[in-house]
Order: structure tokens, then sequence, then C-alpha cells
């Protein structure tokens, strides 16, 4: 899986290399001048066949500096390059003066500096001639919303003009105005069509706003070295996913799910589950079910069997079978059936998946679940849900941030594991995965892996399928929610438009089989 950074962490990987003497704060900056300006030409090849006309943006920082790159190589290939400064050229870190230097000694194209930067000045005018705007404004640096004249860029009006006139914004690190650490807009924000980044992306390229705000993300490297960090946040993929091999030679050595059903009128969610679970690859899976609506499921099952789970103590009696070795409880269960089964499915620390009702039927007491809860457990929260669960951590995520690092999806769902002392699963189209030790993925269901799609009723049941299915296959928790996620969305992405949940395991055999390519 590839690796998400902070701007600490990112910070820190460039000056571990400067101060080993590998490269200098200034071929940093111009390889990444140059980085962005090939993500550009890689992107649109038809503007490297051509003289355009560029306005370059640059702030007060090392971003500004690789604006300035940005110009000068833009200059060289041909092109005609407006820079505007926001700030005091006296006071750019070294590394940016210097290329601030090399851009004026050219004596070319006047560099228009902004001082202070006030909310109306005449002298920025974008020319109706404008092929690209680059944003080099504040990067991963800012900590606070900038404003001035640039901030009128990032108005509707002004975008709408851009887009109107097919005005590419390129945005270098990421987008001003978003905090590269949460995905947060800080105030406001600079959209782009495309932004370019170094080393590896960044945790706010792949959550909350910023894949609105980001476009199209390109990384390009800069000849730095991999580092390791502890709390390092992964980004999903089919690297160190493994969910076709299958050994054994017997279907209880895949594993036994159950997935328990909810009464009459109240079976499909369970029984998406099951299917779920089925087609990754439990070997059996079994519906518990109340007796008054066993024909209902009776008549809509075949490889998937039926037992008979009227209240607590038959699914006691249930699990005596040491076989059922993962359990999923809350699609479609209801929330007096939820209360009272769920502690009876934790007694004994089988794998277990808790969605939906299973969760929502402990929303006026929390800590009683929290109590039961083993490291066996997956929990997998929407947005509604996660805010019933854990009303605290969701104020703190949905508070208007005034400063960066901004609290992200990321950390609400760390502390959320943390405190349930399990995996949480925290749903969305930026799905983020946590460990109680710290460990986090994302799981993107943007950009290229974008599927709108699976916004879709039942989806999440399958998806708690899936993950019940892998923990048979025993999976570690961890594991198997990160597995089940990107397949989830990859089963998505298969299909196409038009998906509705019943359709997603069905996709399964189809996308194992491009795996084992």
């Amino acid at each position: 899986m590839t690796k998400l950074l902070t701007a600490a962490q990112m910070r820190a990987i460039e000056q571990a290399a400067i101060e080993a003497g590998q490269v200098t704060g200034l071929e940093l900056m111009e390889r990444a001048g140059r980085g962005v300006v090939e993500a550009i030409f890689e992107e649109w090849p038809e503007l490297s066949k051509t003289s355009g006309t560029a306005v370059v943006l640059c702030g007060p920082g090392n971003n500004g500096g690789d604006g300035f790159v940005v110009a000068r190589l833009l200059k060289e290939w041909g092109w005609e390059v407006e820079v505007f400064l926001y700030g005091d050229p006296e006071k750019l870190p070294p590394d940016a003066r210097t290329n601030f230097e090399r851009w004026e000694g050219k004596g070319q194209v006047n560099i228009r500096r902004i001082d202070p930067p006030t909310l109306v000045d005449d002298t920025f005018r974008i020319p109706p001639t404008t092929d690209l705007i680059i944003d080099g404004l504040f990067g991963t640096g800012l900590t606070r919303p900038f404003g001035g004249v640039f901030s009128l860029v990032t108005l509707e009006p002004a975008r709408s003009l851009l887009q109107k006139n097919n005005v590419r914004v390129v945005s270098i690190d990421v987008p001003s105005g978003l905090c590269s650490d949460s995905g947060c807009i800080l105030g406001n924000v600079i959209v782009a069509d495309l932004t370019v980044t170094f080393h590896d992306k960044k945790i706010g390229h792949m959550i909350n706003d910023g894949p609105a705000s980001c476009g199209m993300v390109r990384t390009k490297q800069i000849g730095l070295k991999q580092k390791k960090y502890n709390q390092t946040v992964q980004l999903t993929s089919e690297k160190g996913l493994f969910p076709a091999k299958y050994t054994g030679d017997h279907k209880y050595s895949h594993g036994h799910a159950l997935i328990l059903s909810g009464g009459p009128a109240k079976t499909g969610a369970a029984r998406l589950a099951a299917r779920g679970a089925l087609r990754i690859g439990a070997g059996l899976v079994t519906l518990g079910v109340p007796p008054s609506a066993q024909m209902e499921v009776a008549a809509q099952v075949t490889a998937i069997m039926l037992q008979r789970a009227e209240d607590a103590d038959a699914l006691a009696e249930a699990l005596k079978d040491k076989r059922l070795n993962a359990m999923c409880l809350g699609p479609g269960l209801g929330l007096k059936r939820a209360r009272d089964l769920v502690p009876v499915a934790l007694e004994e620390g089988r794998s277990t998946v808790l969605d939906a009702d299973a969760l929502t039927a402990f929303a006026d007491d929390p800590a009683t679940l929290f109590e039961q809860l083993h490291e066996n457990c997956v929990l997998t929260p929407h947005g509604g849900e996660f805010a019933r669960l854990f009303p605290d951590i969701a104020e703190k995520l949905k508070a208007i941030p005034t400063k960066g690092p901004a609290y992200s999806k990321v950390d609400a769902t760390r502390e959320a594991a943390k405190r349930a002392g399990c995996v949480v699963l925290f749903k969305g189209a930026d799905t983020v995965i946590a460990a109680p030790d710290g460990r986090c993925a994302i799981n993107s269901a943007d950009y290229e892996r974008s599927a709108p799609w699976l916004a879709t009723a039942g989806s999440g049941d399958v998806l708690a399928g899936f993950i019940t299915g892998l923990l048979a296959r025993g999976f570690a928790p961890m594991q198997a929610a990160e597995t089940a996620a990107w397949l989830h969305v990859e089963c998505a992405r298969q299909f196409g438009p038009g998906l509705i949940a019943e359709d997603l395991p069905e996709q399964l055999p189809a996308v194992f089989q491009s795996l084992a390519k």
C-alpha cells in the first residue's frame, strides 16, 4: 500500500536528506519545479507543442520558490509568463530568494509584487488569453486562512470565468487554502484542475474536501529516500491484499460465517451481507433468523444456509458450534433484537462485525457497548452512526477549522478505535480504517477510483458481509477491513453506473480474475 504523509513528515524527510548531504534545498526546489512542468505537459500534451501564456502566483515561502522555478522553465520553453509575488522578496527563505533572483535576473518579465496583500489591487489582472495559472502560494505550509487579492481567485465568479475561458489551474503540492493533513478548507481554497505533489501524496489529498479541490493529483519523485514512520497512514491498493488465496481441502477450512437477520420484511439487508460473505470466500454462510421470518428467507436463498435464532438463548445455543468463527450483526437486525443479541455474540471473542442497528442500538449508552467489545471486532459506522457512538469526537470533526493542521477524519477514526478497543471503519467516499494501536488506512473512491453509483441502498450491508467473509477465512480484523473496502470499490467500478447492492457480490469473480493476471 502507498504511504500518505503529513506536512511535518514531509518536512522531516526533506530535512534529513539535506542534513545528510544527499541533496541541497535548492536542488529539491529545482526538481520540484521541473516535476510540475513535466506533469503539466504529460497531462495536457497539446500545451507542450505551443507557446502559451501563464500566470504564476508565488507565495512568501518555499512553495513560492517552486513557482519561480516553474515560471523560469515555462519561459525557457517559449511561453509568455507573468509572475505575481505575494509579499516582500526581502523576506523570502534563502532558496526561494535565490530562485526569485534567477527569475528577476532574466529582465524579461516584470514581477508584480502585491504587498501588503489587500482585498483590492488594480495591478492584479489575469489576461484573457491565459492558458495556465500556477498556484505556488502556500502549499503544505499553510496554517491559517489567507486573504488579500489572490483570494479573489477562490470565489465562484472567478472560477466560472476561468472555466469558461478554458484556463487550467495547477497547484504546487496542495491547492492554496487546503490543509494538507486533513483535507479541510481553511477559509477559502483555490480549486485546481491538476495538483502536483512530491515524493508521496499527502493525507489531505485523499479525504474531506481534498478530492474536490485538487482536480487530478500527480506525484513526482524528487530524489528523496523513503523513511519509516510508525504512524504513517496507508492508502489501500491491491498491493499487500490477498483476497483470492484459498487453502485447505474442505469448506470448513475456509471458515463459517453467521449473519443475524431481522424479522419479516426486514431480512433483505442480512441476505445482502450473507451473499457478500459467501462470494468473498467464506466456506459456509448461515443466516440466523427468527422463526417468523424463516419462510421468507428460505424462499430467497440457496447456497446460504438457514438456522433459527429467535432470541439470546437460541444464539447462545448456535454458538456452541465452534466452527462458527465469524459473525455479523446489524444489517436489518432491529434495535431491540440487536440490544439482546450483541452481548451474547461478543461473549467468547469470536471475530465479529457490528454494523447498522447493532451500533444504533447502543446510541443512548455507548460505554456499555465499548465494555463488551474485544480486539476481534470491527465496527463499520457511517457518519450518522459514528456521531451517535462517538458524539464528542464527531463534534470536533464537524467544527469549522480556523487554523491548521485541522482535526481530520483520520484523527477521529484513530481516536474512536482507541476508545472502542477494536478496528473502526468509518464509511464514506473517503473511508478511513483505524486500529487501536494507531495503524490507519484510507480507502478512496475518488479520482481514478471514483464510483459515485456506490451510494445506493444496501451497499454498506454488502461491505459488512465482505469483512465478515474475510474474517471467517482467517484475516486479521484490520486486514479484513482494508481488503473488503478496497474490493467493495473495485466491484462497483467493475459494474459501473446503474449498480444496485445485489450486483456487488457478483462482480467479485471478475475482480479476483483481474488480480490474478
